[in-house]
């Protein structure tokens, strides 16, 4: 899927090592936080798939070396529910009353905490639609060879 395979892109290219590493992807959808949540275990991170639902979510965000926001709530994480120095990648996008976008993640209070931090919008969302064109040409490709 475009998604998670823009997010494993986008941890190649900025050097952010998932071998080891404790991950909480929280999203348990078909298109993006299983998804995710499978290619980061090929790539040998210890991977906790969690939901809105979750009990105690603090508690495992932060210990997450990298956490992988998909849940679709505004500004459901927040500073205080991650580890100093963690990476967080923020897939949602929510359009707030006043019209603006914010991700599932607090842009301000996690930034604080966070070494990388994808923002909303031009995080995320443009490697995904360049993976969809990049599909698309390889589908045609392929179907005319």
């Amino acid at each position: 899927p475009c998604t998670p395979y823009g997010v494993m892109k986008l941890l190649e290219a900025t050097g952010i090592e998932t071998e080891g590493k404790h991950v909480v992807v929280l999203g348990r959808s078909n298109i993006v936080g299983r998804p995710v949540a499978a290619l980061l275990e090929r790539r040998n991170a210890t991977v906790i798939l969690c939901h809105s639902r979750t009990k105690d979510l603090p508690s495992l965000t932060k210990i997450a070396d990298i956490v992988v926001v998909a849940v679709g709530r505004p500004n459901m994480i927040t500073g205080e529910h991650l580890k100093e120095g963690c990476v967080v990648i923020d897939v949602g996008i929510n359009r707030m009353e006043d019209g603006s976008l914010v991700g599932d993640a607090d842009f301000q209070s996690c930034k604080t905490k966070a070494s990388y931090i994808t923002p909303v919008p031009g995080g995320v969302g443009p490697l995904t639609i360049a993976n969809l064109l990049k599909n698309t040409y390889l589908s045609h490709v392929k179907r005319h060879l």
